[in-house]
């Protein structure tokens, strides 16, 4: 009896440290789910398969060999109720979809509590160590790799001040940008005119740029540039 208690509390405490360590990472880059938020996500997989890996304990004085369970099927559960929660914390503003990263780390992290719970450490522990990885140290590499930035632009003139489409675009272009798709748009009852593209660039700086050159522009009524990004 001491020693399944020991066990558990060696599976369950696992679970739990691993899923706390993939949480601070979450929390110290300031993500809607972090550090308890992972933690119990990995510490309830765990529980959940520890309920299956000691059934003879719960499952009272019933003959082991009349009962046929699957631990299997405890863990497809958990990884489908998984995803409502990882939804939860995607959504998207614009062209950008955020928390996708977010969502896929809680989903990982019940992973690793299935492995914690029915006790096959090796993976876990790597796995563990490569979502961390994946995490911290992809995050550096992806900010100092060359990627290419996107931002969804609206700009509005008078409707008798509009500059033609070439020198819109030479405005972008001024600034290390290429304009992907560009619409237009008659609008405040006639008054007004108003381009929307998506704009890309491997700086962004060129957004910044871009801002600052509108923003001094007489001509310019109102303006707004969104990045896409996580």
């Amino acid at each position: 009896m001491e020693h399944d208690i020991a066990h558990i509390v060696f599976h369950a405490g696992s679970a739990w440290l691993a899923g706390s360590l993939i949480g601070l990472e979450r929390t110290f880059h300031g993500r809607p789910a972090g550090f308890r938020t992972h933690a119990l996500v990995c510490l309830a997989s765990a529980l959940l398969m520890l309920v299956t890996t000691h059934q003879w304990q719960w499952i009272g004085g019933v003959p082991l060999e009349t009962v046929r369970t699957d631990p299997t099927r405890m863990a497809a559960g958990i990884m489908t109720g998984i995803g409502f929660l990882g939804a939860g914390v995607i959504f998207k503003e614009r062209l950008t979809v955020r928390g996708l990263t977010t969502a896929a780390s809680i989903w990982i992290t019940a992973v690793l509590g299935v492995l914690y719970g029915v006790g096959l450490f090796l993976p876990a522990v790597l796995g563990t160590a490569a979502v961390l990885g994946t995490l911290a140290v992809f995050r550096w590499m992806e900010d100092r790799m060359p990627t290419q930035l996107y931002a969804h632009c609206s700009v509005r003139f008078d409707r008798g001040n509009v500059p033609e489409e070439h020198e819109l675009r030479a405005m972008v272009r001024e600034h290390k940008a290429e304009v992907a798709s560009l619409s237009y748009h008659l609008i405040d009852q006639g008054r007004a005119f108003e381009y929307a593209m998506v704009i890309h660039s491997f700086r962004r700086a060129s957004f910044e740029g871009l801002a600052e050159r509108w923003r001094k522009e007489p001509r310019v009524l109102e303006f707004d540039i969104a990045p896409t990004g996580e």
